[in-house]
C-alpha cells in the first residue's frame, strides 16, 4: 500500500476551497481512495462553505473567491 499528496478542489457557489488530502493506493490493483478522516474533511469544508463560515472552512483548507469575468 502507498500514500500520496493530493489537493482537492471544492466548488460551491462563489467559493473554492482546495483541500490537502492523501489518497492511499492498494496493492491489490484497486483505485485511489481517502481515508474516512480526509473524506470527513472535504465534507466539513463543503457545508462550511455552503453556510458562509469562511474562517472555519479556512482553518483546514485555501478559500478562494470566484469572480464572473464579463466579455
Amino acid at each position: 500500500m502507498r500514500k500520496r499528496h493530493h489537493t482537492k478542489i471544492i466548488h460551491e457557489g462563489e467559493y473554492v476551497a482546495e483541500v490537502a488530502v492523501e489518497l492511499i493506493d492498494p496493492d491489490e490493483g484497486w483505485s485511489p481512495y481517502l481515508s474516512l478522516d480526509d473524506a470527513l474533511k472535504l465534507d466539513e469544508v463543503r457545508e462550511a462553505l455552503r453556510e458562509g463560515a469562511l474562517k472555519k472552512a479556512a482553518k483546514i483548507s485555501h478559500v478562494f473567491t470566484l469572480i464572473p469575468v464579463a466579455v
